[in-house]
């Protein structure tokens, strides 16, 4: 039983970071995107234009943006729902735990409590499997969707200010992709604000 609570817990602890986890990889595909711009802005018919690149932090869009953070309460309630059902299958298999203990049961009631315990603890850790499958999907639907309206402010507001390429830098948790960038090239901030006009 122990176990089945700590993996309760650590299942918790874990969704945040999977979200995390995913929008590092959406950032390195979104410089795998900004390096073909890159490459394309530098080729032998553009050498003549002048190459301008901004940096912005896709990981600080979705948590600061207003939007993101309703995602996050979304996914955080979905996920409080699921484990409000886990909690109370967890409640009764401790109750039958101590029913199966009770020394005044006859040998047969016993075997029946626990075969009841068994059937219900196959139960609860289908559905802990179950339901921990159904939120790893919607945090990459999320991630997916917010990638794609992270990309489309970047490009606003990277168009607004001619620049021909906006790199998601990255972040020290994971994979710093840009190592040194003036301040004033960061977009962050009005990547934000683009974002929250553009997903009201």
């Amino acid at each position: 039983m122990n176990q089945i609570n700590k993996t309760n817990q650590t299942n918790q602890k874990d969704e945040q970071n999977q979200w995390e986890d995913s929008m590092e990889r959406s950032g390195v595909a979104g410089l795998i995107g900004a390096t073909v711009l890159w490459l394309a802005a530098v080729s032998p018919g553009l050498s003549d234009e002048t190459l301008k690149v901004a940096v912005m932090n896709q990981q600080t869009v979705v948590e600061q943006s207003k939007a993101g953070k309703r995602a996050f309460e979304e996914l955080k309630a979905y996920s409080m729902t699921r484990q409000k059902i886990i909690n109370a299958d967890d409640q009764e298999l401790k109750e039958l735990q101590l029913a199966i203990q009770d020394g005044k049961l006859s040998d047969s009631a016993k075997q029946e409590k626990q075969s009841q315990f068994q059937a219900k603890l196959d139960s609860y850790q289908r559905r802990i499997t179950d339901f921990n499958r159904e939120i790893q999907q919607k945090q990459r639907e999320m991630v997916a969707e917010y990638s794609k309206k992270v990309q489309a402010a970047a490009q606003a507001v990277g168009e607004r200010n001619g620049f021909t390429a906006v790199i998601d830098k990255g972040s020290e948790a994971a994979l710093k992709i840009v190592i040194y960038h003036q301040p004033a090239l960061d977009l962050t901030d009005q990547v934000v604000k683009e974002f929250d006009r553009q997903n009201k």
